[in-house]
């Protein structure tokens, strides 16, 4: 996998599942609603798969070391892997009551983290548990975080 493709898989891949995760279980929490949930997802598919890759754009152009080709292919992935994993978690929501399809989710976003901090681990030849850990971690932090912001906003709006 070439660099720019690589830039965008792993850029797109760990914003999807923190970024989605994180508004899935605030929203979750804050409103119970599967409606709401999933038009969250959507919107964060779109909206924050556009934001980042033009995030990683000009990232990539402010180093100036990269050509237009590069720069245009770490954008292009970075808003296609971002957008198409943000979307995988509609799935439990359609398939399953909400309370069961947040579980679902955290459980296939962590665990997609967990193989893509593995292979990073593997190509920088660290070990990989440390590697895993701090990744799980911050999600795992993110995620705690969330619950109890819309905890509190339902608590103080309702």
């Amino acid at each position: 996998m070439n660099h720019s493709v690589k830039t965008g898989f792993s850029f797109g891949l760990t914003s999807g599942i923190i970024t989605t995760l994180g508004l899935m279980v605030g929203l979750h929490s804050g409103t119970h609603s599967k409606l709401v949930v999933l038009g969250g997802i959507l919107t964060i598919a779109v909206a924050d798969a556009f934001s980042d890759a033009l995030g990683i754009h000009m990232s990539e152009e402010a180093e100036n070391k990269h050509t237009p080709k590069e720069i245009w292919m770490s954008t292009i992935s970075t808003f296609l892997f971002k957008f198409i994993f943000a979307l995988t978690f509609v799935i439990p929501v359609l398939l399953f009551v909400l309370d069961t399809a947040i579980i679902v989710s955290v459980v296939w976003g962590l665990a997609a983290l967990s193989v893509l901090s593995f292979n990073i681990a593997k190509d920088q030849k660290k070990k990989p548990w440390k590697v895993v850990g701090e990744h799980l971690l911050i999600a795992i932090i993110v995620i705690i975080i969330t619950h109890f912001i819309g905890d509190w906003i339902s608590k103080m709006f309702v």
